[in-house]
């Protein structure tokens, strides 16, 4: 059985920086706090705890004089004013490219222009995104965007790990409804990589495995991007979910995995494989 890795599956250095900052924070202070799951992966969150790494839902339960890091998809403006307001040392993992889109946000509402973020209710990153303007819209797919009023000048940015499929739909509405419209492609380069990879991988094996929390939006769209191509498609989140029966008869298997996966939980799936494979030629 041929084994094949997508070339960027895993970490994007965003999700890789901060996880380092959260694990040398705790090595240099005993622990750190942090508001909410670091990253979407229960793994990464499980094996932070053991070494240091506390969530907690509020600054106030934070120690005076202890660190709290700030999670790679943002944090919202009022709660960086109270961390800054009580004796805490802030460790800002924010991604430097969701950092950009808090800029680019800011900007065009400077310009008097209505923004528009395209992207997922809810999820950590957009809400961050949301709180840097007084008036934000958001949309997450064509059928939202048909539901939107005219307006004279809007801009627009997109959620970091959006599909540019579901960014394209979107914009081919609002171009209709704004008559000054500019937008600014926010897309992270990891993303486009990512989904360019798994396009191709997808239709040049026989099986795909996406490694992820479900929990985790870029691996639920990775999976996406391989389930149309490829119908023999499974997203799992560590080893324990693979099933042996889904690699018999199979020659090339594909692996990809979302941002938020680490390099061990990918090589735990590989070895699985392997010894799926060994047990079926026994069989």
């Amino acid at each position: 059985m041929n084994i094949i890795i997508a070339k960027d599956a895993g970490y994007c250095f965003g999700v890789r920086d901060a996880v380092n900052m959260a694990y040398e924070t705790a090595e240099k202070y005993g622990d750190v706090y942090m508001l909410g799951d670091i990253v979407h992966n229960e793994r990464v969150v499980s094996d932070l705890e053991e070494a240091g790494a506390k969530v907690v839902s509020s600054i106030t339960e934070i120690p005076d004089n202890s660190p709290v890091l700030f999670r790679a998809h943002g944090t919202k403006t009022d709660i960086w004013a109270e961390a800054k307001n009580k004796n805490v040392k802030i460790i800002d993992a924010t991604c430097p490219l969701v950092h950009e889109i808090h800029d680019e946000v800011k900007k065009l509402e400077e310009e008097g222009r209505q923004v528009i973020i395209i992207g997922d209710h809810g999820h950590d990153e957009v809400v961050a995104i949301a709180d840097q303007v007084s008036r934000p819209i958001i949309v997450s797919s064509p059928e939202e965007a048909k539901g939107l009023r005219r307006f004279k000048r809007a801009g627009a940015v997109s959620q970091s790990t959006q599909m540019i499929e579901n960014v394209q739909s979107i914009l081919n509405i609002l171009v209709q409804k704004v008559f000054d419209f500019r937008f600014i492609n926010t897309i992270c380069f990891p993303t486009k990589r990512n989904h360019e990879q798994i396009k191709d991988l997808s239709i040049n094996c026989d099986l795909m495995i996406i490694i992820g929390s479900f929990t985790s939006a870029n691996s639920k769209r990775l999976t996406e991007l391989a389930l149309q191509r490829n119908k023999e498609t499974y997203q799992v989140t560590g080893k324990e979910d693979l099933k042996k029966k889904w690699f018999l008869n199979v020659k090339n298997v594909g692996i990809s995995a979302g941002a938020s996966t680490p390099d061990y939980l990918i090589n735990e799936v590989k070895e699985q494989i392997k010894i799926f494979e060994k047990e079926l030629k026994d069989e």
